[in-house]
């Protein structure tokens, strides 16, 4: 991330919550605490009306905000719920995803919705049976469904132990026995294959575009397996 993109994020961050210390930015964007400092005092220097409290905090002057998105109490209630799911759900890039993407909607709240929303979160909880398989390609694969291109994977085959390079065409993807599984045409086996997330090694992206499938239908691929 370049440092014009982090301050606009820490901006962003600002504004999602009422105080904001220079260690959760840190830890966010994993930089220095001097780093830190250095931004808030860039935005500040640019007109950005920044406030601090020693030892608490950094916090945005009311009266500055983004753009308001119109989100109701439920609306909001419902956010911090899929928070809670999404953090135990295993992938990694999903999570980030949806925090960049939490704290972006939490930033144009008013200060009593962010009060609220806090007390929601620590009053919210979902408990998780059995391990959970942590991956981290979630996020790649799904742009791969959309801009349909293919991937370069290394696969661990879960019985064999063995590494192979495959090339894929990602289809869809689903969540079952807390595993992510995508359903996609490997070129190696010729045929539609399934893989667990969690068992990709590497994953890398390509610009070549799909060439064996081009009309899967998830629905009827679930039902083939009922008849």
């Amino acid at each position: 991330m370049n440092r014009l993109t982090r301050i606009t994020a820490v901006l962003i961050q600002l504004q999602s919550k009422r105080i904001v210390t220079a260690k959760e930015i840190a830890e966010r964007f994993e930089v220095s605490l001097r780093t830190v400092y250095r931004d808030i005092k860039t935005l500040q220097d640019a007109g950005v009306p920044i406030g601090s409290e020693n030892g608490v905090g950094y916090f945005i002057v009311d009266g500055y905000k983004l753009p308001p998105i119109s989100l109701t109490e439920e609306e909001a209630n419902a956010l911090i719920t899929s928070e809670n799911f999404i953090k135990k759900q295993g992938d990694k890039s999903l999570v980030r995803n949806f925090n960049s993407l939490l704290i972006k909607i939490k930033a144009t709240l008013k200060n009593l919705q962010k009060d609220n929303l806090e007390l929601l979160s620590s009053r919210t909880y979902s408990f998780r049976k059995g391990e959970i398989f942590e991956s981290n390609w979630l996020s790649e694969i799904q742009r791969s469904i959309s801009s349909k291109t293919q991937l370069k994977i290394t696969y661990k085959s879960l019985y064999k132990k063995e590494l192979t390079n495959r090339k894929i065409e990602p289809q869809a993807v689903y969540f079952i026995n807390n595993a992510w599984i995508v359903i996609t045409f490997c070129h190696l086996r010729n045929e539609v294959r399934e893989f667990r997330l969690d068992r990709i090694i590497h994953l890398y992206s390509t610009l070549e575009p799909f060439q064996k499938l081009t009309n899967f239908n998830l629905q009827e691929y679930f039902e083939s397996f009922q008849t």
